[in-house]
């Protein structure tokens, strides 16, 4: 019984793993610019996105992007709503969808105490994904991470 039990469990989690691959709608690619930074500098995140043919990324509800916190990197906010980031709009079929055929750049800061070397930035989008064809939407989310270097150099004048 317990060989059973164990092969059923053993079949859904395979199963599970499956049908995540099936919803794979949204793709991030994420850097940073540029890829080294000195205390003080300015810089960007900078998120390419590829989406799943026939699928649209609702512009409603929120399109939120939230950023990991951070011992070397500022940000304005924790999150980032596609309005705030000026993500264009497009419309099909009566319905309004984000354009994310350019790259999504978040800024940030260097922060002057931050720590000579690599580093990384983890943080996830929020998203509600579409397809016009089916008549269905699926809210869901996706995860990246970013490496980077910190110099010992200071730009920020201190």
């Amino acid at each position: 019984m317990r060989k059973i039990l164990c092969a059923a469990v053993f079949i859904c989690l395979a199963g599970l793993s499956l049908s995540a691959e099936k919803y794979d709608l949204l793709r991030v690619d994420a850097n940073i610019q540029p890829k080294r930074l000195s205390r003080g500098q300015e810089g960007h995140v900078v998120l390419k996105f590829t989406v799943e043919d026939g699928i649209l990324i609702s512009s409603q509800p929120s399109f939120i992007i939230e950023i990991d916190p951070s011992d070397t990197l500022a940000f304005s906010k924790d999150f980032f709503t596609a309005s705030d980031l000026e993500i264009g709009v497009k419309e099909q079929g009566g319905k309004e969808y984000l354009d994310l055929s350019e790259p999504v750049l978040v800024p940030f800061t260097v922060k002057p105490e931050a720590q000579r070397g690599n580093h990384v930035l983890k943080g996830k989008v929020k998203f509600f994904a579409c397809s016009v064809e089916e008549g269905w939407c699926l809210k869901d989310k996706i995860e990246f991470s970013v490496t980077f270097y910190t110099s010992k150099r200071d730009l920020s004048g201190e």
